[in-house]
């Protein structure tokens, strides 16, 4: 694997009129040819080869262009994407140290590459999920002892 390869958009650099505009296409579009597992994409006036893309990947693109018409950034990383520490720690919005902490004590896997560890996007999500259950679980059992104790 190599280092992770994004595609990052930064909010407001895709006019927010046109986009919403385009995903309002994109859907109807969608909502019309549901059976389709391909769409074909023609120029204005036709003369053109289609456009054959996955049905997916429009499903993709309207997600990027609804966000852009909110404004926000976006930012699509591969799955199998390998992130740097600093990568992981932002994606996961704590401190490098506190990252690295995390890493050695085998709550997620990493590789050495070198001196340098990476963390497969696939991994930090799993870890993810794993936290906000817990995270969840803990917030459920303080709900439920504030009401035995009618706080």
């Amino acid at each position: 694997m190599t280092d992770v390869q994004a595609k990052r958009v930064q909010p407001g650099s895709i006019d927010a009129e046109m986009a919403g505009r385009a995903v309002r296409r994109i859907k109807d579009y969608l909502m019309r040819s549901h059976e389709q597992s391909v769409i074909r994409v023609v120029g204005e006036h036709g003369a053109e080869d289609p456009l054959v893309l996955p049905r997916e990947a429009v499903s993709l693109l309207a997600f990027i262009l609804a966000q852009a018409a909110e404004g926000r950034g976006v930012t699509v990383i591969p799955s199998h994407a390998e992130l740097t520490t600093q990568q992981a720690a932002d994606m996961l919005n704590v401190s490098r140290p506190h990252l690295i902490k995390l890493l050695e004590e085998g709550e997620i896997p990493f590789r050495l590459v070198g001196k340098h560890r990476r963390v497969t996007y696939e991994d930090l999500q799993e870890y993810k999920r794993r936290d906000d259950a817990k995270r969840r679980t803990a917030a459920d059992q303080l709900a439920a002892l504030g009401q035995e104790l009618g706080i």
